[in-house]
């Protein structure tokens, strides 16, 4: 059974001898995220404060305070609460959250999924059955904020056969409405 290699030989790498080095062969370092590797905070698992890091990050467990894995995954279980913002590259909620999220490219809230707080994010996806409350930025470059739109100063004509008092009061020019903000 623990067999496995054995009449193998060992895979010996002399580059990890020590005085021997090759910069052809040295790993590059990158600042990338960890694609393959996801940490995880358990179903009996309660953390009060802020976590940070570079790992995609499964929360099953319960969560206080502020989440942000900003170049990361970060994937709320069924069996997560999370009393927290959440900032990471892409949210998925299929637990409960009770907090802001702001996705760098998109979030994502399962049909099991209970949102509280305001979503921030390029692309977003309600499944069928899950809950929301609250509001969804989806283009977050721009400020959110009243426009104002210009209104014509053309006067219109009466219709054949309309009041004349009508006809004289649709010819006055009406004065610009704009809206205001506050």
């Amino acid at each position: 059974m623990f067999d496995k290699h054995k009449g193998k030989k060992p895979n010996h790498n002399r580059e990890n001898e020590p005085g021997l080095t090759s910069s052809s062969t040295a790993p590059a370092t990158t600042t990338a995220p960890t694609m393959g590797k996801s940490a995880v905070i358990g179903a009996g698992i309660v953390i009060t404060g802020d976590i940070t890091g570079s790992e995609n990050l499964l929360i099953e467990g319960k969560v206080k305070g502020k989440v942000s894995l900003t170049s990361n995954e970060v994937k709320v279980g069924q069996s997560g609460e999370v009393n927290a913002d959440i900032t990471a590259r892409v949210v998925s909620v299929a637990g409960k959250v009770n907090g802001d999220i702001n996705g760098a490219e998109k979030v994502i809230i399962n049909s099991s999924g209970n949102v509280r707080g305001n979503i921030v994010a390029p692309r977003m996806m309600l499944e069928d059955g899950a809950i929301f409350k609250g509001s969804i930025d989806m283009d977050p470059g721009e400020p959110a904020q009243a426009k104002v739109v210009p209104t014509s100063r053309a006067a219109v004509k009466p219709t054949p056969g309309a009041s004349p008092g009508l006809a004289k009061k649709s010819e006055e020019k009406s004065p610009d409405l704009a809206l205001k903000s506050g």
